[in-house]
């Protein structure tokens, strides 16, 4: 939790988002994928300085364990005086003890930010999914609860101006915009109109912008001129493809040259033959592009 303390920028754990958005498609499948479309709803997280403090955060944990459909567990949330923004306590259930920052006391607007992060710990705990390290399972958590639904609340939460500052979770504001990107690119969906933090739709914008770069890498035919051109060389001499491009040939079997690349939206690396203009269905998420291989 970054409390009045310099916020970090950028994109430095963007591999480990996109590994986690595979392993999210491949472990959840895509039927249960698409169980997740609608977010959690404003309304139904909302906590105003009025209301009493520990029945408002059951009742915003309970929206958790709802929307992550763990209808079997229960969360007993407390606050105390910590480093971190929560903990929650991974036993066998169905109770599950979770702690909130004593800051949270008096900014309670964020507490569904909290508990979105901390039922995620929860949901991915039941489902047998981590990483290895604290560090790169920390933004499992953060990458699935915002690309299942609830995370676009941890983005709301960063504020920052000339005086202070906040933000919480391990994402950084711009890897949460491009989170929730890849979430509205697949669902429809505009989170936008809830933010109620300025910088939070900034770090949207931006984070779309970079998902579009996604959709915009050869061999996919809504690559730039640029792209496309060095395709072609690189393909008419079958070379290694140079660093910093996400596709990469290969011989098959037969002697036929293949080209492997990360599908836009689940990031499952395809590998199609180089035979011209053709369609590409990921086995994965079952999206199809058009590509010019």
């Amino acid at each position: 939790m970054a409390n009045d303390g310099p916020v970090e920028h950028g994109y430095p754990h963007l591999e480990t988002v996109r590994a986690a958005i595979t392993a999210l498609w491949k472990r959840l499948s895509y039927d249960t994928v698409q169980t997740f479309a609608t977010s959690v709803a404003p309304a139904d997280v909302a906590f105003c300085d009025t209301d009493d403090l520990h029945l408002g955060a059951q009742r915003v944990a309970h929206e958790m364990v709802r929307h992550y459909r763990l209808p079997d567990a229960r969360m007993i949330v407390g606050f105390r005086a910590m480093t971190h923004a929560a903990n929650v306590e991974l036993a066998a259930g169905p109770e599950y003890f979770v702690e909130l920052n004593d800051r949270f006391r008096t900014h309670r607007r964020d507490i569904g930010a909290a508990l979105a992060h901390e039922v995620m710990h929860v949901y991915l705990h039941r489902l047998g999914l981590s990483f290895p390290g604290t560090r790169d399972n920390e933004i499992l958590t953060d990458t699935a609860a915002t690309y299942l639904g609830a995370g676009w609340l941890l983005l709301d939460a960063y504020r920052e101006d000339s005086a202070s500052s906040q933000k919480l979770g391990y994402l950084t504001p711009e890897e949460f915009g491009y989170v929730l990107a890849k979430r509205s690119l697949v669902f429809g969906e505009d989170p936008s109109v809830w933010f109620t933090s300025p910088q939070a739709y900034t770090a949207y914008v931006k984070g779309m912008a970079r998902a579009r770069e996604d959709e915009q890498q050869p061999p996919l035919t809504a690559a730039g001129w640029a792209g496309r051109r060095r395709y072609a060389r690189e393909r008419k001499h079958a070379a290694a493809a140079p660093a910093g491009v996400p596709y990469a040939f290969s011989p098959d079997g037969g002697g036929q040259l293949r080209v492997s690349f990360p599908c836009p939206t689940c990031h499952q690396r395809m590998r199609v033959p180089v035979r011209g203009r053709m369609r590409a269905r990921c086995g994965v998420c079952r999206t199809v592009w058009e590509c010019d291989t």
